[in-house]
């Protein structure tokens, strides 16, 4: 039972994830409204950007200096 389980899951990752994404921004637009739901992806987005460029080891200080450069 569990090996068929898997191996669906495998086998259709792509549509079961397609799904299950249009499912929850279904219910944040209903529950959420619009705006709200565009705010709460846009800043799901910055933090996976952020957490992505951490994950590569690059150094806090220097991407804050990159992104906002000294003001002279």
């Amino acid at each position: 039972m569990d090996n068929r389980i898997r191996k669906i899951l495998t086998l259709f990752r792509g549509r079961i994830l397609g799904a299950s994404l249009g499912v929850t921004f279904a219910l944040m637009l209903i529950i959420f409204g619009f705006w709200q739901t565009v705010f709460i992806l846009v800043c799901g987005v910055i933090g996976y950007y952020l957490g992505a460029r951490f994950d590569s080891d690059e150094d806090f200080r220097g991407f804050l200096e990159r992104v906002l450069p000294p003001v002279d």
